[in-house]
C-alpha cells in the first residue's frame, strides 16, 4: 500500500467492528479482527449499483465503511483491512484471485478479486473479508490440504500445477471459491480491477442489487428481492421483499445499511422488475 499517506484511525475502525483487545501483530490479534470485521461491516455493492464512484483511498474507506452506516465489496473491504493491518505492524501484500463460485471449474475469469496475504513467525496466512455469502470469517493458513474450521464453514486450500483454490464446506460438498497465486499486486491493480467490476454494464456489481454478512448464528444473503438466512447447522430460509420500502428496512435493520439516494435506489429497483407486481403492492 502507499505508505506516504497518513494510516487508518484505528480508535474509529476498532470501535466499528467492536476490537477491545492488543494492538500488535500476533496472530491471535488476526483471528479477531478477521473474525468480528465480516460481523460488522457488511458485504455490498449499492454505490455500483447506483452509478456512484467506488474511491479505494483511506478517507473515502473511512468515510465509507467506518463512519458512515455503509459497507463495501472486495476492494474496499480488503484494502481498508490491509491499511489497518499494516498500521498495527502487521507484513502484508495483495494478492489477487479468479472467482470460480457457482461457475465451472474449468473456468477462466479475469482477476476480479482481492485477498491479502499476511506473514507471521515464517507462516503465510490469507485474509479475506469482502466475498459476499461465503467472506472468511478467520484467516486461512497456507497449509494445501488441510481442513480448517472458522466460526463458520470449514475451508481448505488446495494445491495445482500453477494456482491454489479456495474451497467451503457446505453441506458436506466441498466447493471452490476462487483460484489464485502468489504474484504480488499493488494500489493500481486494484484501481483498474475495481473500475471495471463497478462501471462494465454487464457486470453483476451494476446490475444487480447484493448484501452479505456474517452472523455469530449463520450468514445473510441478499440478491436483488430475495434474502437467503443460513442457519449455522439447520435449514436456510428465504424472504421475499415486495417492494423497495421493505428492502431498505431490511438493509437497514439485518446489514446495518443506510441505503444511498433511497429514492434512485428505489426506482431502478422498480425498473428491473422486482417485488410483487404493481397491481398487488
Amino acid at each position: 500500500m502507499d505508505q506516504t499517506q497518513s494510516g487508518p484511525d484505528l480508535d474509529a475502525y476498532f470501535l466499528r467492528i467492536g476490537y477491545r483487545g492488543p494492538r500488535e501483530p500476533s496472530l491471535s490479534v488476526l483471528q479477531r479482527l478477521h473474525a468480528l470485521h465480516p460481523l460488522a461491516i457488511a458485504f455490498e455493492n449499492l454505490d455500483s449499483f447506483l452509478g456512484r464512484p467506488v474511491r479505494l483511498d483511506l478517507p473515502s474507506l473511512e468515510d465509507k465503511l467506518v463512519h458512515a452506516r455503509r459497507g463495501g465489496y472486495c476492494f474496499e473491504q480488503n484494502t481498508l483491512f490491509w491499511k489497518v493491518l499494516a498500521a498495527l505492524g502487521f507484513e502484508v501484500s495483495g494478492l489477487a484471485a479468479r472467482v470460480l463460485w457457482n461457475q465451472p471449474e474449468d473456468t477462466l475469469n479475469p482477476r476480479s478479486h482481492m485477498l491479502l496475504r499476511v506473514e507471521i513467525d515464517g507462516a503465510t496466512w490469507l485474509a479475506d473479508v469482502g466475498f459476499g455469502g461465503v467472506t472468511q470469517t478467520a484467516p486461512l493458513l497456507l497449509a494445501p490440504g488441510a481442513v480448517q474450521e472458522t466460526p463458520h464453514e470449514p475451508c481448505r486450500v488446495i494445491e495445482t500445477a500453477d494456482h491454489y483454490r479456495l474451497q467451503v464446506q457446505i453441506g458436506g460438498e466441498w466447493r471452490t471459491v476462487f483460484r489464485f497465486d502468489m504474484t504480488e499486486h499493488v494500489d493500481v491493480d486494484y484501481v483498474v480491477s475495481s473500475h471495471f467490476v463497478s462501471t462494465w454494464p454487464a457486470s453483476q456489481f451494476v446490475t444487480t442489487i447484493m448484501a452479505a454478512r456474517a452472523l455469530p448464528t449463520g450468514r445473510l444473503a441478499l440478491r436483488n428481492d430475495r434474502m437467503t438466512v443460513h442457519e449455522t447447522g439447520g435449514p436456510s430460509r428465504q424472504v421475499h421483499f415486495a417492494t423497495p420500502a421493505e428492502l431498505r428496512a431490511t438493509l437497514s435493520a439485518d446489514f446495518g445499511i443506510e441505503v444511498p439516494e433511497p429514492g434512485r435506489f428505489d426506482a431502478r429497483f422498480l425498473e428491473l422488475g422486482l417485488g410483487a407486481p404493481a397491481e398487488l403492492r
